[in-house]
Formats: C-alpha cells, structure tokens, sequence
C-alpha cells in the first residue's frame, strides 16, 4: 500500500486528536449529550432483522448497540474503526453486552475489505471520513445494489448566523481534523447514492442524508440538485 500523509490525508483521522487517543475512554462521557441524535440517525436508515450493516468509524461503539436493536440476532453489525484506542472501548462494550452479532474491524474506511456485500451503511459523526472519496467509494462498493445509507453529524449554520457557526467550531474542533466541506458533508456520498434526502436539523447546525446504493450501473439517476434535497425540521 502506497504511504500516506497521516496529517493531511483526507478521510484519516489523525492519530494526534487526543479525543481519539488518550481521552478515548471518556468519549462517551464526553460526548453522551448527542446520543439522541446518533439514534435519529440510526433511526433513519431503513434497516430490519436478518439485515448486515457497517457501521462506519464506529468509534466506541455507540451506535452499534442501536443498531443491533435494529438488526437482531439473525442480522449483523459491522464496526470499522482506525482508532486502536477507541475500538479497544468498543470492544468492551461488545464484551459486556454480549453482543455476539457485532464485529468490530480495525482499518481505515479508505482499507476495509468487506468480503460479503452488506444490506447498509452507517456514517455518524464522522466528518473526516466523508470528505475522501477514497473511503466513501470503497464502503458504497461494499454494499449490495440498492442498499441504503444513512449519514448524520454537524455542518455549518448559514453564513449569517456567526456566533452560531463560533460556537460550532469549538463544539465539534476537538473531534474534526479539518473543517473542509462542513457547508456540506454528504457532497462525496450523494455523487455515489440515489434518492438522497437531506433533513437539517437544530436550525441548520446538523443534518441527516439518507440514499440508496444504485440498482444498476451508470450515474445515480434520481440525485437531487446540487443545491436542494433540504428539508428542515
């Protein structure tokens, strides 16, 4: 594989974040206020028993448990996380829930090999991830035709609202390498997707896309404009 610049490749989260290295273990402390929003994400994506779904820089787990909820015992969780020490505090969650149809995966989105195709995707919070193409292709590979896709997180308020947009960056600087394409996360995953839907939510500061992997070859045929697919809450 050939090396990668660690510190400016998009989509990699950066080994220096300590939210991701040494304060891991208070993540879920750190971040629990959100978990209502992590399940509106994870409620959105259209998934049922018996279904396999990867869960997209799963960090520690936190949606993984939503979606097990989802899937059942006959269906399967998927966890991809690069993050050693944020996939040893997903372990453990796993461990002590017994959740023996979660499979938590160390590797970078861009690098996980994914030998069955899964019935859906999950990118919650994970801002890094959806901005390489690299690693939004490989996961859309890795789904069967028509699968569906359901991504969530922050993004910018308007233009207008700037001590909202302040407040943002503080808020999510800790967790967001670089704030490229933060107007418009989904951007590399609606060019892959179908039937994209966008629902911002808390004024503009948050969203949730949901769209489907293509049924056939060729260019998604009913992507929305570039400029709509926006339906506030």
């Amino acid at each position: 594989m050939p090396a990668r610049d660690e510190k400016n490749a998009p989509g990699q989260p950066d080994r220096r974040l300590p939210a991701y290295q040494e304060r891991a273990r208070f993540y879920n402390r750190d971040t629990g206020a959100f978990q209502p929003y992590r399940r509106a994400v994870v409620d959105a994506l259209p998934i049922g028993p018996g279904d396999v779904v990867l869960d997209v820089g799963c960090g520690t787990g936190l949606c993984c448990g939503l979606l097990r909820d989802k899937v059942g015992a006959q269906g399967g969780v998927v966890g991809i996380e690069e993050s050693s020490e944020m996939l040893a505090v997903a372990q453990q969650e796993a461990s002590h829930g017994g959740w023996r149809n979660v499979s938590l995966m160390r590797s970078a989105a861009e690098d996980a090999e994914i030998t069955e195709p899964a019935d859906a995707a999950l990118f919650c919070a994970v801002h890094d991830i959806l901005q390489s193409p690299q690693a939004v292709r490989n996961i859309v590979g890795s789904l069967r035709p028509g699968a569906w896709v359901a991504a969530g997180g922050g993004k910018w308020a308007s233009r207008l609202m700037v001590p909202v947009n302040v407040c943002l960056r503080t808020m999510h600087g800790p967790y967001v390498r670089s704030f490229d394409g933060f107007d418009r996360p989904w951007r590399h995953l609606e060019q892959v997707t179908e039937d994209v839907r966008v629902r911002e939510l808390g004024g503009g500061c948050g969203y949730i896309m949901t769209g489907r992997v293509p049924s056939r070859e060729g260019r998604p045929a009913s992507q929305e404009p570039s400029g709509g697919g926006l339906d506030a809450l």
